[in-house]
């Protein structure tokens, strides 16, 4: 008889994680290639890349590196077919790489800034999820799991355009959902709070800041990259099973305070 605890076992899958070098990429990746699944490391540096794989393999987890900035077209065809020909296929797919290039009023910026953000953090995911979609309809079962924000969902300041991108992001996942789940495909957005990464360090390293927010808080605290790898787990897991187009919030209670 399966078991619940079974069901998040991935041995045997095949999962691409982009910008998983560092912060909440790599704290995903890890995560499921604890549980078992072959995990492709992918980042703009092949250097950067390496270092990871090199982490994991030395832990005993499957694990290549395949450079890619997800804003070239060539790097984003290489990095599905090179996961194929290794692999064979590809069952997971965790869009996580985005850029924030701009903080500032919505006036302030210029187009070839909201260009750019618009590639990497909507079009890069589309194009990366439909490359992939083959290999799945193939199996007849898949598992896209977006990564947008919090601030796809409520509006703040200075970071109006990066919003932008991530509600975006958040209604081409549930479009994926409902258009793709007749193969099997299951599509899922995770939206997270402010965490401790390299990404967001211009965020919390303003201790003022992080005071502020923290007290407003109901967990009274930013969060640690590991932190988002169990809901991952979950989306990309048999656990998960029957979730496709949800939007789903680790975010200490930001969204539900004042």
């Amino acid at each position: 008889m399966e078991t619940i605890q079974s069901k998040f076992n991935l041995k045997g899958k095949v999962a691409i994680v982009t910008g998983s070098s560092k912060g909440i990429g790599k704290a995903i990746a890890l995560g499921l290639a604890e549980s078992g699944a072959k995990v492709v490391i992918s980042s703009r540096k092949q250097e950067a890349v390496d270092t990871v794989v090199d982490e994991f393999r030395a832990m005993g987890f499957e694990a290549i590196g395949i450079q890619c900035h997800i804003g070239d077209p060539k790097e984003r065809e290489a990095l599905v077919a090179r996961t194929i020909e290794k692999y064979g296929g590809i069952d997971i797919l965790v869009n996580n790489a985005a850029i924030n290039p701009y903080y500032g009023p919505l006036e302030g910026s210029e187009e070839v800034v909201f260009d750019k953000i618009m590639d990497v953090n909507v079009k890069a995911p589309w194009l990366l999820s439909n490359m992939v979609l083959p290999s799945m309809k193939k199996k007849g079962a898949g598992s896209i799991i977006n990564i947008s924000s919090v601030e796809g969902l409520r509006p703040g300041f200075g970071l109006g355009l990066y919003s932008a991108t991530k509600a975006a992001l958040i209604m081409l996942t549930k479009n994926q959902a409902k258009e793709w789940g007749r193969y099997g495909v299951r599509a899922n957005v995770l939206c997270p709070g402010l965490i401790k990464t390299k990404f967001s360090e211009g965020l919390w390293k303003d201790e003022k800041l992080v005071d502020r927010f923290t007290k407003s808080l109901p967990l009274n605290r930013i969060a640690n990259p590991d932190e988002m790898a169990g809901m991952v787990l979950l989306l990309a897991s048999d656990a998960g099973s029957y979730m496709t187009g949800g939007v789903y919030v680790a975010d200490g209670g930001y969204m539900v305070s004042g």
